[in-house]
């Protein structure tokens, strides 16, 4: 098929989809219920099913009271048995594909399972949401001229007992639809290199030739791809490169500490930066307006939520909540149920929303990355953004971070120490740390008031990381690449300890 001709199937297809959005924005509840009946349904003769007796369920009031909430290690030997081969377990149709989920650097690994539905009707229709919210917002845009640059984890799948696990990425790519395959770069061949190192050089030389009109992945790693393309090239900025490049498509980790440095490297004030919210147990939220933070939650890919209040989260008196009982500015952890069998699973992320009419939201952190070792209750939403105030001021930027507290010992208080790997640090280190812990206690009411006449906590301790570091500790682990991340925020010092004893062995 000729592109131009594709191109324009494929606006007119992906606007049409815009009419079937507008359902579930005007009638949320309704449509959230209908994905419930519809997986209790489909999945009442399992084993899962008929343990809990979904055939008898059809409100969502029975339901929350017959099936208890799961982490993952609860729902894992069920996980194992489908992974040896048994079908029927938790979803009615074949899975042969597990996500190896890489959103952490700990050495266990999750095996998130995949079904023919969750690809089909979550994650390909949310690409192709996606892409039909973007043309809606910007009718002028030349997309599908050129082709979307793509940057994966780790593409190698392995095959177990009839199985198959990786990344999510290598799952995506291996069933992609042509279409996809058509607009994207590098081709299949380089995206499913393993070796990190050598398929950056490898994406450079197949991307630079292309027309790029955009770009997806994760900030962080994109970052490493796009200063190398410069290195390369020896062009000033990105556009130099790819003159038509438009919308950068990105997730995974906070894009705020990073914002300023893509603003440099691609100078055009017209140029969109679209964010989305994926896992590996779903994709959940997209950016629906231009020049905005907040994301989309899309109630019609199969995926039920329920939420829990962080107030109340991991107490006895635990609130699960559906969609329709929400509040904006509070903090959740998400709940789902899932086209893939994933029954009232916690996936580990907290939100908050914005807007309850349509459902929009931002991500605040993780459930388990935070610090609460003195009541203070740090979120990565407020490290993120005091991070990116105090950058401001000092016209810094930042390549990676982590923070672990300081335990209070008989002769001294608590504190935060934090570990910073600065692109373009401070003039003064010590005075860009005081304006850390300013602007964290403004931020957070709860540090604020621990830090109140050093009552609590000290001021933070801040050390300036090697260049490289962080990059050095994640490829000693077998980490390198797409979703793989610093913990930011950790209640233990066992990162930090790694890290810093790293730190010194170099600059000593």
């Amino acid at each position: 098929m000729p592109i131009p001709l594709f191109n324009s199937i494929a606006s007119w297809l992906l606007k049409k989809r815009f009419h079937q959005i507008e359902l579930f924005l005007k009638y949320p509840a309704e449509v959230q219920q209908e994905v419930l009946q519809q997986l209790l349904d489909f999945a009442d003769e399992t084993e899962v099913g008929k343990s809990y007796g979904f055939e008898g369920i059809t409100d969502y009031e029975t339901f929350a009271g017959r099936l208890p909430i799961v982490t993952y290690e609860e729902f894992e030997p069920l996980i194992e048995r489908s992974r040896r081969g048994e079908q029927n377990l938790f979803w009615p149709t074949e899975i042969k594909w597990f996500a190896k989920s890489s959103g952490t650097t700990n050495a266990k690994s999750k095996f998130i399972p995949v079904s023919s539905e969750a690809l089909e009707d979550c994650h390909y229709k949310s690409a192709k949401d996606l892409l039909c919210l973007y043309l809606n917002n910007n009718p002028n845009s030349q997309l599908f001229t050129g082709k979307s640059l793509r940057l994966g984890g780790s593409m190698q799948l392995y095959e177990d007992n009839g199985s198959f696990f990786g990344d999510l990425s290598a799952i995506l790519i291996d069933n992609m639809p042509f279409w996809a395959e058509l607009s994207s770069t590098p081709g299949s061949r380089v995206s499913l290199m393993s070796e990190w190192e050598s398929k950056l050089k490898a994406i450079i030389q197949e991307s630079i030739q292309e027309n790029v009109t955009s770009l997806a992945g994760v900030p962080s790693w994109m970052l490493v791809l796009l200063t190398q393309v410069l290195k390369d090239t020896g062009k000033g900025h990105l556009l130099e490169v790819w003159d038509n490049l438009e919308v950068y498509f990105h997730g995974g980790v906070n894009f705020n500490p990073y914002r300023e440095q893509y603003r440099r490297l691609l100078p055009r004030d017209s140029f969109q930066y679209y964010e989305i919210y994926n896992a590996s147990e779903g994709f959940f939220a997209i950016q629906d307006r231009n020049n905005s933070q907040d994301l989309l939650l899309m109630l019609d890919y199969g995926i039920f939520y329920e939420f829990i209040p962080m107030e109340s989260y991991g107490t006895p008196h635990q609130r699960v909540i559906p969609l329709w009982e929400v509040q904006t500015g509070v903090n959740y952890a998400i709940v789902i149920t899932t086209n893939a069998g994933l029954w009232r699973y916690q996936v580990g992320d907290t939100v908050r929303f914005t807007s309850t009419d349509p459902y929009r939201l931002r991500i605040t952190g993780r459930t388990k990355h935070h610090i609460n070792v003195f009541g203070e209750e740090l979120i990565i939403e407020n490290t993120e953004d005091a991070l990116r105030k105090t950058c401001e001021l000092w016209h810094a930027s930042i390549r990676d971070y982590t923070v672990a507290p300081v335990f209070m010992s008989e002769s001294d208080k608590g504190a935060h120490e934090w570990l910073i790997e600065f692109r373009q640090p401070p003039s003064d280190l010590q005075a860009f740390g005081r304006d850390l812990d300013k602007a964290l206690q403004s931020l957070n009411s709860d540090y604020e008031a621990k830090r109140y006449k050093n009552m609590t906590l000290n001021p933070l301790l801040l050390h300036q990381a090697r260049e490289g570091l962080f990059y050095d500790w994640l490829k000693s682990k077998g980490k390198l690449g797409g979703q793989h991340k610093v913990p930011r925020l950790s209640n233990t010092r066992e990162y930090l300890e790694e890290l810093l004893e790293r730190n010194q062995e170099v600059t000593t």
